[in-house]
């Protein structure tokens, strides 16, 4: 089942999007503010984004904006009350999809959303497959990272650490969470493995290991990817 994110800050304009994609099947889910956009979408993986342009803290352009530096290729289709050419031409050249004036038709948008999701690979999940933080690239499908342009010889199990830190980006993940989505309960080691991994994956990614400003320790509990 598709799972759309809807960004809008009009509650009626939301709700009623919400309700007229329900009814088509898709599994919704809402936000409200720009700045909350990136990490809402790395952590749920929708299929598709319906981006208002006019929101409380960062505008919907720069949202799209910054899903594309950080290499999240996920669908958008911009929402605005603006008709003029030029923001219609901004919105596409930082990355939008499409783009919707409003008052739009209902029947239309669906249209666009079916065919920009026809266009997905059907084994897509749109979260993780590239991320870009600080000087660094990561492509998950290929294995491959980047630093300054230079090649990162990261292991498979890195991979994992980092793909699972990412995914849950400004929230804390634990050793033991760590321990059994990376490497599961049959080959279970102890949390001493996972600080070891830690470490290693600093002196790879960060510009300082000592004084990490990406993977930050918290006290007690685990690790917190920023970025």
């Amino acid at each position: 089942m598709y799972q759309i994110l809807i960004v809008e800050d009009d509650e009626d304009i939301a709700n009623g999007l919400g309700m007229n994609l329900s009814k088509e099947g898709y599994t919704v889910l809402k936000g409200t503010e720009g700045n909350s956009v990136v990490n809402l979408v790395i952590q749920k993986s929708p299929h598709l984004i319906l981006l208002d342009v006019v929101l409380p803290g960062i505008s919907g352009f720069d949202v799209c904006r910054e899903l594309r530096q950080k290499g999240l290729e996920v669908p958008i289709i911009m929402l605005s009350a603006k008709t003029e050419e030029i923001d219609r031409v901004v919105g596409l050249e930082i990355g939008a999809d499409d783009y919707v004036t409003k008052p739009f038709s209902m029947r239309e948008l669906m249209a666009r959303i079916r065919v920009h999701l026809r266009r997905q690979p059907s084994h897509s999940s749109n979260g993780l497959h590239r991320y870009h933080f600080g000087d660094t690239d990561i492509d998950f499908d290929k294995f491959s990272a980047t630093r300054n342009d230079e090649a990162l010889n990261l292991t498979p199990k890195e991979f994992d650490i980092l793909r699972l830190l990412i995914s849950s980006c400004g929230e804390v993940v634990t050793r033991d969470r760590l321990l059994d989505v990376v490497w599961g309960y049959d080959i279970y080691p102890t949390t001493r493995t996972v600080d070891n991994h830690i470490l290693k994956l600093r002196k790879k990614l960060e510009e300082d290991p000592a004084s990490p400003k990406h993977i930050l320790s918290i006290y007690g509990e685990g690790y917190k990817f920023v970025g």
